[in-house]
């Protein structure tokens, strides 16, 4: 727990490493906190639907983002005996609107928040919650501190939102002893998840989610049920995050009879391709020859199927710029790539980040 005896460096003068050494001071006699003192949670608030209103009570779509963090929790249970909470309105906009400019805000609202809080709670739309979600992963260290997502599929208004008891369970879930260790999570639908394999996959279900890498846990009844040890997913790389634009990188979708003239309509204006290729890396010969074409330009082979992976030997013979994103779907390929490209990796260097994740 926080607490005023012990004094926070950082390694680094940037707080974007995330990493901290503390010691203590024996100088400082002010007595350590009390066992049962309540853990300090920080919600930031970002929008979405969460965050959302619709016209009448049995619209679900059509609605628009228009409440704060402290609306929503005027809606939400007590929680005076869980947590002692702060809060900070980050942006409100709609999640397809989230932009690099609030992708860094969200980055150094979490970094910033680090030190001082023992779980942090991110509201946030769930159409790109999970590119979010895997880019703090990427980026920030958060030791044992867990990062909670949370959104929601109906709007406040809905007659049945779910808005409400999703913002409760991720603040309860943020707060309690048993998510440490566990890195960035997804509470929804009275499910915990790995943020970093986490996908959606329904765009109108409550249950919208895909965990089928990452299925951690229920919350049932005010309790918390997780089924294994605290552990974070296998092969995340770190990224040190400077403070300068992230490269552009673009997703192309196959499909039959692609003409690999789209190859070159992009190849000048990106520093990298992802395409999400037919089944497990199958794109057309003609295809294939271009993308080969292109030494210095790094395409990513992902997939268009909801499942599965994209494995290394499904690639062309001649592969030097070719790299197969393993269980990563587009969205995130792309994420990680640009994280390769900013931080001036060679191709074989961005192999080895995506075979953290059984591609390369």
């Amino acid at each position: 727990m926080p607490n005023d005896a012990m004094e926070v460096k950082t390694i680094c003068q940037d707080a974007e490493n995330s990493q901290f050494t503390v010691t203590i001071n024996d100088e400082d006699n002010t007595p350590l906190p009390v066992a049962n003192q309540l853990p300090r949670i920080k919600i930031l608030g970002t929008g979405g639907t969460i965050a959302s209103k619709g016209g009448s009570s049995s619209a679900t779509a059509g609605y628009h983002v228009d409440l704060t963090i402290q609306d929503m929790l005027d809606s939400i249970p007590d929680i005076s005996t869980i947590c002692q909470l702060e809060y900070e309105q980050l942006c409100n906009v709609d999640s397809k609107d989230i932009n690099e400019t609030q992708l860094m805000e969200i980055y150094h609202g979490v970094a910033s928040s680090l030190q001082k809080f023992d779980g942090i709670v991110i509201t946030h739309g769930t159409d790109t919650l999970s590119e979010t979600a895997f880019f703090i992963e990427s980026t920030i260290d958060s030791g044992d501190v867990p990062i909670v997502f949370v959104g929601s599929m109906r709007p406040s208004t809905s007659v049945s939102a779910d808005g409400p008891m999703n913002l409760y369970q991720a603040i309860c879930i943020a707060s309690n002893s048993k998510s440490r260790g566990r890195g960035v999570l997804v509470s929804l639908n009275d499910q915990i998840s790995a943020g970093y394999y986490i996908t959606k996959t329904n765009a109108n279900s409550l249950d919208s989610f895909n965990v089928r890498q990452g299925y951690l846990g229920n919350f049932v009844n005010n309790e918390i049920h997780y089924y294994y040890p605290p552990v974070k997913p296998q092969g995340i790389h770190k990224f040190k995050l400077n403070l300068t634009n992230l490269p552009p990188v673009c997703i192309l979708y196959g499909h039959q009879n692609l003409d690999p003239k789209i190859i070159d309509l992009v190849k000048d204006h990106y520093d990298g391709v992802v395409i999400a290729t037919m089944g497990a890396g199958s794109l057309p010969d003609d295809v294939n020859d271009k993308c080969i074409s292109l030494p210095d330009l790094p395409i990513v082979y992902s997939k268009r199927s909801m499942d599965g992976m994209i494995p290394r030997a499904n690639l062309p013979v001649n592969k030097g710029n070719i790299i197969a994103s393993g269980y990563l779907n587009p969205e995130k390929s792309r994420i990680l790539l640009q994280l390769c490209l900013l931080s001036n990796y060679s191709m074989e260097e961005i192999k080895n980040v995506f075979n953290g994740v059984y591609g390369g």
